[in-house]
């Protein structure tokens, strides 16, 4: 397990939504146009990655170690 796994998606879940409020901001900088396209790309793979996933039926099991 990764140091930073226990936190990865609480952190990345409260960037992303920041993303999304801010998706259409006319002052980005070049780099973060870029940026920003290419974590639309990611974001449609993890949609496509997780289609088949019943997220409402799944239910938290403990890590083994």
């Amino acid at each position: 397990m990764s140091n930073m796994s226990y936190c990865r998606f609480e952190n990345t879940l409260e960037d992303l939504r920041d993303c999304r409020d801010n998706l259409t901001d006319p002052e980005l900088s070049k780099e973060e146009f870029k940026a920003r396209k290419k974590l639309i790309k990611v974001c449609r793979e993890i949609v496509e990655d997780a289609e088949t996933e019943d997220l409402e039926a799944e239910e938290y099991k403990e890590p083994t170690d």
